[in-house]
């Protein structure tokens, strides 16, 4: 169950669009407005009948009532943007009277009856404070239902007056997190999906979707996310992330520390714009809360000399100069050992992460990151448009975003799987190999271990998303690659690789589960190097060993 908290000074206004059945008024088609819960005298006059317009005015008066009576003010600080600072700064105060907030179920979850949508508006209430359980007056408040949304998300709204019946003021401290918490207790309590209270994904608004749709491509978001995740992980360094992401097509640009153009504290991206057409920006942390620049910063080699080589590639993305550097570690040619390394290495984290304990959740995200990160940089290279390599990296990357990174410990030592990401960076995107499908193996065994940690932890949503899509979407595409060759202990052998559980074994042309030995190609196949303007002029640099 979604809380969505907002507030406002007109309670009036927030009633009547409640019960508005007006589409040219209303954002959803409401449909039989009614009300599931509220205070006692609200209850006692209205029953369970549609609500018009005269009712909704009268409501609102009845819940407005103290705050008239007793000549209360509520206020709180209004922020606005400021262009020159790119941030929201104060500008005073503005009324903020009532409180509002949806509660939403997924629109695989179905509706609640209204005894059941009262018993937890009534529930809810109560743990926000706002009743006599909270030891004080009570506020006026009321529920209503008007039917499903159009994404499908049966909800009701409640609307609350924050002066109480005394006159005092409510309080709303920390409400946003305490709404949080008071869902993922009722959920418990009333048998529903129960969301994560670990890890967090943004949502889409439906502009986004809604151009997005009309537009006929994928949201800018996903996109940039991907990309954005792909350069990352396959870079050692922050100056080679910005040379990746501009080498993927993505428009960047630094964020500043106040009076300075040297330090960098952020980054926006971008997708190129068609001609005419602005770009639209967003923000690391908008992308994922593990691609804000510190996480990523936390994954890379630092010290002064690359800190000034960082700050000089984002300078040049800032004036959209060609990159400072055009020998980097992206231009090289991985030799034919390293795929043997990393498919070693990731058999060896798959098999390491059923040791973690599930409430290890730095390390998990750790996991899922660097995974998520490898099929995102596949996708890259091998899908003009996004496909199943695409959908492993996005699913993955849910468990690779915490609710609130710094309440965790640092993760363990790991077997690092890094640069697997940069080896598909560099991969052909005409050929699939051997090698690949070695170390693809290796990931999805991976992501099972995780797929195993969810559903032991309880998490079903995040078990089973995952699950589906490695099974339906990425097993298909399994079946159109090479098959690996089991080589026998030798000068280029990986360590045993972790057979894959049953239940995701991808029938790689009836090659899956791999037995014990090591799955590389008889005879190696390079990558090819990305092919840009740098490369033709001046050839490969030298490889970073990572």
């Amino acid at each position: 169950m979604i809380p969505n908290v907002t507030r406002g000074s007109r309670m009036s206004g927030l009633l009547v669009y409640l019960a508005s059945t007006d589409t040219d008024k209303t954002r959803n088609a409401h449909t039989e407005p009614h009300l599931v819960a509220g205070d006692a005298a609200i209850m006692a006059w209205y029953d369970d009948g549609i609500l018009d317009r005269d009712d909704a005015l009268a409501i609102a008066r009845h819940l407005d009532q103290p705050r008239r009576a007793f000549g209360v003010e509520v206020k709180i600080r209004e922020l606005r943007w400021d262009a020159v600072k790119k941030e929201r700064v104060p500008v005073g105060e503005k009324d903020a009277n009532v409180w509002h907030c949806s509660l939403s179920l997924r629109a695989e979850e179905g509706a609640l009856t209204d005894q059941q949508w009262g018993d937890i508006a009534n529930d809810f209430v109560d743990s926000m404070g706002f009743t006599e359980t909270s030891g004080k007056a009570r506020c006026r408040w009321a529920a209503i239902n008007h039917g499903t949304s159009e994404n499908g998300n049966h909800h009701i709204h409640i609307a609350v007056s924050l002066v109480r019946e005394d006159g005092t003021k409510a309080s709303t401290h920390g409400d946003f997190k305490r709404a949080q918490k008071t869902c993922r207790e009722l959920e418990v309590k009333y048998g529903l999906e129960q969301l994560s209270s670990v890890h967090a994904t943004r949502g889409y608004d439906r502009a986004e979707k809604a151009t997005a749709t009309r537009d006929d491509r994928e949201m800018h978001r996903s996109s940039l996310a991907r990309k954005v995740r792909a350069s990352a992980s396959a870079s050692a360094t922050e100056a080679e992330f910005v040379r990746r992401a501009r080498g993927s097509g993505l428009l960047v640009r630094p964020r500043y520390a106040k009076n300075t153009t040297d330090v960098i504290v952020g980054y926006s991206v971008a997708e190129r714009p068609k001609q005419g057409e602005r770009p639209v920006w967003f923000g690391g942390g908008t992308l994922g809360t593990d691609l804000k620049l510190g996480a990523l910063r936390e994954e890379w080699m630092d010290s002064p000399n690359l800190a000034t080589e960082a700050a000089a590639e984002w300078n040049a993305a800032a004036r959209n100069k060609r990159t400072v550097s055009t020998k980097g570690p992206e231009k090289a040619i991985p030799p034919a050992q390293m795929w043997v390394e990393y498919t070693r290495n990731a058999s060896a984290l798959a098999e390491q992460l059923r040791t973690i304990p599930r409430d290890d959740h730095a390390t998990w995200a750790k996991a899922a990151r660097d995974v998520s990160g490898a099929f995102a940089a596949w996708s890259h290279r091998l899908e003009p448009t996004p496909g199943p390599l695409a959908a492993t990296a996005a699913e993955l990357s849910r468990t690779a975003q915490l609710r609130a990174p710094r309440e965790h410990s640092k993760p363990v030592a790991m077997p690092s799987i890094a640069g697997t990401a940069m080896m598909f960076m560099a991969a052909s995107s005409k050929n699939k190999t051997a090698a690949q499908s070695a170390l693809m193996l290796q990931l999805v065994n991976t992501a099972f271990a995780i797929y195993e940690m969810h559903q032991q932890s309880g998490r079903t949503r995040e078990a089973q998303r995952l699950y589906n899509v490695v099974t339906s979407q990425l097993k298909p595409f399994a079946a159109t690659m090479p098959r690996p060759v089991l080589v026998g202990a030798g000068e280029h052998a990986a360590a045993p690789l972790v057979p894959i559980p049953k239940s995701v074994e991808l029938g790689l042309r009836g090659t899956a589960p791999v037995r014990p030995g090591s799955a590389v190609p008889t005879t190696p196949t390079p990558a090819a190097p990305v092919k840009t303007h740098e490369t033709s002029q001046h050839g490969p640099g030298p490889i970073i060993d990572r």
